[in-house]
């Protein structure tokens, strides 16, 4: 119980709100960590989201906010499809982050389309953990 007041107050004097993990974050970020990856990191993750990435056609970049927006508070828009996404901080969507396979599927099926590849377990870890904090 100290711990947790202790942490609660550290995060107050950094003037950090700190979100209570769903327990599918707790266990893939678990899992990420069972691969090799370390903690994630917030700020890592927040610059994984935002940069852009060289797709395959010719002159056109990738990123998350292509489809999330930088705000992950607002509704998205897919690229292709138009279709409305739904924002992915929890603070707004209650759903967002509480299904482990939804979490895996998505990373999977983003990070293909955004990097061009699979995501690796870091990479994974620190984007959860800064969508988690949204």
């Amino acid at each position: 119980m100290k711990s947790i007041l202790l942490l609660t107050g550290l995060l107050a004097a950094q003037g950090t709100t700190a979100l209570a993990a769903s327990p599918a974050v707790t266990d893939l970020l678990q899992s990420y960590q069972s691969q090799g990856a370390t903690t994630g990191n917030a700020d890592t993750g927040k610059q994984l989201w935002n940069k852009t990435y060289a797709a395959e056609a010719p002159n056109t970049q990738r990123s998350c906010t292509n489809c999330h927006t930088d705000n992950l508070g607002n509704t998205g828009k897919h690229a292709s499809t138009g279709k409305a996404i739904k924002p992915l901080a929890p603070s707004v969507n209650a759903e967002s982050l509480t299904d482990r396979n939804k979490i895996e599927k998505w990373f999977k099926r983003n990070c293909k389309w955004t990097l061009g590849r699979e995501c690796d377990a870091q990479e994974k870890s620190d984007l959860l953990t800064f969508i988690s904090q949204q």
